[in-house]
């Protein structure tokens, strides 16, 4: 009964905001077709300069970048309290919301959303009030080019709209996998954005892939379980009670993605987890600020999808209006703390333990038969069949990788100085060029005991792991070199972008791979000449290659590795082989 309810209420919703759309000209596509279609990208350009034209007062239409294929990249910037700058803005200590819809371009619900809870906003139909007390700043669509990519069938199992965009951008990068190595000129753009109005809560509108169940959508926020400890109670809070508000909206939410810990297998049960911060729900947590991920559920019809994605920023938009001035007090603390973690225990990387408690999800029925396709087990669901599953939970997400920071900060060689420089202004992240060198200077260096590389390409890179520690060395510093100071309040994302075993470290991205390659070799001839001399001239070293030759099978079965024994006891052996080329350094340069 009250699922009927619930869907009568939302049908009638859907006519009401339907036959609002038809007479005003800032509707859109979705709601003139009954929310079967979506508008292409010509509708978002249209539709944001008559919101800055029907409300210049409170509507900005902004450009803050082009797309590969040569699109401009719009948002509105929507507020009544007249700061429709980041200048003003900050001035007046309002709190920014940053959303954005379509970073995957086939789940539009955002951008649908968004348009219509602004016009609404902006007519006081809802949220008297708040516009008044905070700047939303609303990027309709981030995948503009692949928005554009439209098909029947981009996402086959998502139902509606009728078309929808395509995953990736024109150069088939995923962008919620580059927050951090920045390869997409529209990831550049927006992190400029970012930069420039610094919201305290960034949301990414996204829809589910998965199994099928009653659910219709998950929040997930950070900081809860990782970042700065002083923001994790008002993170907590903020989930809590958009969640309390979307039940009483009629909706089923959840407070992590539901996908199960065993592809396709629904005993397996669910994982929470904090994602690495190449996903916009981490990232801004390196920046002491709120990452929200919305999730609809792609089996929901579009109406209700967009329904529950409008009702999310409603709400989001009315708690920032209340507490949103003492959420600016809380970062700002999180920020001065992030300037003193010199010397500290930082963590860079979690994962649910094996604790678990039971659950019960609102499935439904479902057997699990040997498909006569695959092979494998298959899972088929019976919609008509509402069903409880008691199935484990995992969600007590622990840190797997804590590194201590370094205590005056890192040092980037010359020779990479520029490549690296570039990252850094894309993340905002402060330095500064030595102007002379720092000869025999005390720092870290960090020389890889093993490396693995991938075996193939992942979002156009050949990522690399790294094993090793950080040991003290003198190294000779050259002019033109990068400081990049952990005393800033930046400095978990100068961690995470630096240190070499962060999940999304440049070098864990392939920027330094040419630093783990060997470029100069010894003939084998030679090599076997020089390990005589050598073993004829020092009698330790023959008595340990020796014992490395009785005790270790696998060496004394492998030609280059005994010969590779002497070559790097040799001058001509590259001291700088494995060597990852940024350094930590305890004192300031200057």
């Amino acid at each position: 009964m009250l699922r009927t309810l619930c869907r009568t209420i939302a049908l009638l919703a859907v006519a009401s905001l339907t036959a609002h759309a038809a007479t005003t000209n800032l509707g859109t596509a979705s709601e003139r077709s009954g929310f079967r279609k979506t508008g292409r990208y010509d509708e978002v350009i249209t539709l944001c300069h008559e919101f800055e034209k029907t409300w210049p007062q409170q509507v900005r239409c902004i450009n803050f970048g082009t797309t590969p294929e040569g699109r401009p990249m719009l948002a509105l910037v929507a507020s009544r309290s007249g700061a429709l700058t980041a200048t003003a803005a900050h001035e007046r200590k309002l709190p920014v919301l940053l959303s954005q819809g379509g970073i995957h371009a086939g789940e539009i619900d955002g951008k649908d959303a968004g348009l219509l809870l602004l016009r609404e906003l902006l007519e006081n139909r809802v949220g008297k009030g708040t516009l008044e007390k905070v700047v939303w700043v609303f990027v309709p669509v981030f995948n503009i080019d692949g928005h554009e990519r439209m098909g029947r069938w981009n996402r086959p199992n998502q139902r509606g709209p009728e078309e929808m965009g395509w995953r990736t951008t024109a150069q088939n990068i995923n962008l919620n996998r580059d927050y951090m190595k920045a390869d997409a000129p529209e990831m550049v753009a927006m992190l400029k954005l970012i930069n420039e109005w610094d919201p305290i809560v960034y949301t990414d509108l996204h829809v589910t892939d998965g199994a099928q169940f009653e659910h219709d959508v998950s929040i997930q926020i950070e900081p809860i379980h990782a970042g700065d400890a002083g923001l994790r109670d008002a993170g907590r809070a903020l989930q809590n009670d958009l969640l309390e508000k979307l039940r009483k909206q009629g909706s089923l939410p959840l407070p992590f993605y539901p996908s199960f810990v065993i592809n396709d297998d629904p005993t397996s049960g669910f994982a929470d987890v904090v994602a690495p911060p190449r996903f916009s729900t981490s990232y801004p947590m390196l920046r002491n600020r709120f990452g929200m991920l919305v999730e609809t559920h792609s089996w929901k019809d579009y109406a209700t999808r967009v329904r529950v994605t409008r009702n999310t920023l409603l709400d989001l938009i009315e708690l920032s209006a209340e507490r949103g001035a003492g959420w600016l007090d809380i970062a700002q603390a999180a920020d001065t703390r992030a300037a003193q973690l010199g010397g500290s225990s930082v963590p860079l990387d979690y994962k649910a333990s094996d604790k678990a408690h039971m659950i019960a999800f609102r499935g439904y029925a479902y057997t699990r038969t040997p498909s006569a396709i695959s092979g494998a087990l298959m899972t088929h669901y019976d919609e008509k069949k509402p069903q409880i599953w008691n199935i484990p939970l995992r969600d007590d997400v622990q840190p797997i990788l804590s590194v201590t920071a370094p205590v005056g900060g890192y040092l980037v060689p010359s020779a990479y100085a520029d490549d690296v420089a570039r990252k850094l202004d894309a993340h905002g992240v402060e330095y500064q060029r030595l102007s002379h060198a720092l000869p025999h200077w005390a720092t870290e260096t960090f020389r890889a005991d093993k490396h693995t590389i991938e075996a193939t390409s992942f979002e156009n890179r050949t990522r690399m792991t790294l094993e090793g520690n950080w040991k003290a060395e003198p190294r000779d510093v050259p002019a033109g070199s990068l400081f990049v100071p952990i005393a800033q309040s930046r400095a978990r994302l100068a961690m995470g972008l630096l240190e070499p075993q962060a999940p999304d470290s440049l070098v864990a991205w392939g920027w330094f791979n040419g630093a783990f390659e060997q470029k100069e070799y010894m003939e084998e001839y030679v090599a076997e000449q020089i390990a005589r001399e050598q073993m004829a001239k020092d009698a330790n070293l023959a008595a340990e290659f020796n014992q490395r030759l009785a005790t270790d099978p696998a060496f004394a079965k492998d030609p280059a590795a005994r010969l590779q024994f002497f070559a790097k006891r040799h001058s001509s052996w590259d001291e700088r082989l494995n060597l990852y080329p940024v350094m930590r350094t305890a004192q300031r340069p200057d």
